[in-house]
């Protein structure tokens, strides 16, 4: 059975990791003072190291969560592109196309503006893009029929193009949207987390004089961030997600065309 970490809320995962560092910097401070009564030396230099390679990897998984929402966000906003374009060259077709034509385009357009409204199962997601994919190939009989009467007209032409990059368009967001960050990086991120305040525990232990509030401040700021990281790469869920108002926009639009004759 493969884990998938979207099955749990992000409460859930920011109080998990709440747990596991606040558990590494006591568990660390434990230690230390056991060493400290040992005569154990300062670990100053392997603590800052250590920490140093915490703020490495926590700024290496933001920048990869960061670029993934960008994807997802410029995804939205080229798919709403295609589909306002696609909806005003059908309007150019002959009767009864162009009227067809649009009507498909509203439903699709509401269709995609559903996808990312909020969680859904992995079954409603199947039936959401299983049925995206009957109205493109109905938009594509409607461009077969107009161009099988005259393949030298110019709207037929402009709306093929710009249908195939609506169809296009569909691919690169749905790529988008499942392209996540690995599963090995965040189990390394959460590692390096719980080693890092670990180690910062250790020295409040063996250096007595050092106060623990800063090391339980530190693990506060780090399950926050990681919080953050996490939030970042899960589409369609939690306190940041993808505005959508590009696709409102395309669907209020064509919902504005005039009737038919």
């Amino acid at each position: 059975m493969t884990f998938d970490i979207d099955n749990y809320s992000l409460l859930a995962i920011f109080t998990a990791s709440l747990v596991l560092i606040a558990g590494a910097g006591e568990t660390g401070h434990w230690l230390g003072v056991r060493a400290a009564r040992q005569g154990a030396a300062a670990v100053s230099t392997l603590e800052g190291a250590i920490l140093g390679l915490l703020a490495l990897m926590i700024g290496f998984t933001f920048s990869m969560a960061l670029s993934r929402f960008e994807a997802r966000r410029d995804g939205v906003v080229t798919e709403a592109a295609a589909i306002g374009t696609t909806a005003l060259r059908a309007r150019l077709l002959p009767a009864p196309h162009d009227r067809d034509s649009v009507k498909l385009l509203r439903e699709y357009v509401q269709i995609r503006l559903d996808l990312a409204r909020g969680p859904i199962s992995r079954a409603e997601f199947d039936r959401v893009i299983a049925r995206s994919n009957l109205l493109q190939e109905a938009l594509w009989r409607q461009a077969q029929a107009v161009a099988a009467k005259d393949n030298a007209m110019v709207p037929t032409g402009l709306f093929i193009q710009s249908l195939n990059e609506m169809i296009d368009d569909q691919e690169k967001r749905l790529s988008a949207m499942s392209n996540r960050l690995p599963l090995i990086v965040i189990a390394a991120l959460y590692g390096i987390c719980a080693m890092g305040i670990g180690f910062a525990g250790y020295g409040s232990g063996v250096e007595s004089k050092r106060a623990r509030l800063p090391v339980h401040i530190t693990g506060l700021l780090v399950a926050t961030m990681v919080l953050l990281i996490q939030d970042l790469d899960r589409p369609g869920s939690g306190f940041i997600t993808v505005s959508q108002q590009p696709l409102a926009n395309a669907a209020a639009a064509i919902d504005a065309f005039p009737a038919g004759p």
